[in-house]
């Protein structure tokens, strides 16, 4: 949609996630996000608007807040610095499923998932899932990311991580549209009204039919308000790289 009118998209892998590279020590503190997407928006002609879902909203959020300020825009989807525990938990243990064992098929694993996103129809083709999964040579299928991702979430303590990120979203002087899916569990409406009260300058959008992965339960949506957004802040088409 963003190609469609115009824009140079690029979609990021953070490390050990996607097709991107491992750490080789294994090691995933968030400062070695924020120095990635720095160096990745180093490339680009022109400060880039940045729209960033969970991991990715937060790497955004540290970034600039912390400053410099390197970005012309942030959007951030269905994260905030304050979360619900028990969602952070369940989020945690989902991940976890499997990590070691893996999948005997892809419909295995197509099961966990439906069983975790209720809220999204579980799709006729598993073909998509199959980006998300490695097949090794015992037979087994196993998640793209990098187990030792786990590590870096089990030893993040949630209210000094919070209180990071609040001080951070405090730093922000940018144009900033906060997304909350309106089914998640993650980020509850009290916890969009305080990021709101720290970010004066933001915009807000709930998208009713959203769980956490918003971009993935309704997309088209979730296109439209981001363009929408773009609008306001006069974004025309702008090609990025350097």
């Amino acid at each position: 949609m963003l190609a469609a009118r115009g824009f140079y998209a690029m979609a990021v892998d953070l490390r050990g996630h996607g097709d991107s590279g491992w750490s080789p020590d294994g090691k995933y503190a968030i400062e070695r996000f924020v120095a990635d997407l720095r160096c990745i928006a180093a490339t680009c002609r022109q400060p880039p608007v940045l729209i960033g879902a969970s991991l990715g909203g937060v790497t955004g959020l540290v970034a600039e807040g912390e400053g410099p300020p390197f970005l012309a825009a942030l959007v951030l989807v269905d994260v905030t610095p304050t979360v619900q525990h028990s969602a952070f938990e369940k989020i945690r243990q989902f991940m976890g499923t499997q990590v070691v064992e893996g999948f005997s098929s892809i419909e295995a694993a197509a099961d966990v998932i439906a069983a975790y996103l209720p809220l999204r129809a579980r799709p006729q083709s598993l073909n998509g899932l199959k980006k998300n999964l490695r097949h090794h040579t015992d037979g087994r299928y196993r998640w793209h990311w990098d187990p030792a991702l786990l590590t870096f979430s089990d030893g993040l303590a949630l209210p000094t991580f919070s209180a990071s990120l609040t001080a951070a979203a405090s730093g922000l002087k940018l144009p900033t549209l906060l997304v909350r899916g309106g089914a998640s569990e993650l980020v509850s409406p009290d916890d969009a009204r305080r990021f709101l009260a720290l970010v004066p300058q933001a915009s807000y959008a709930d998208i009713s039919d959203a769980g956490h992965m918003v971009a993935g339960d309704v997309n088209d949506q979730f296109g439209v308000v981001v363009l929408d957004y773009l609008r306001t802040l006069d974004c025309g088409a702008h090609s990025f790289p350097k």
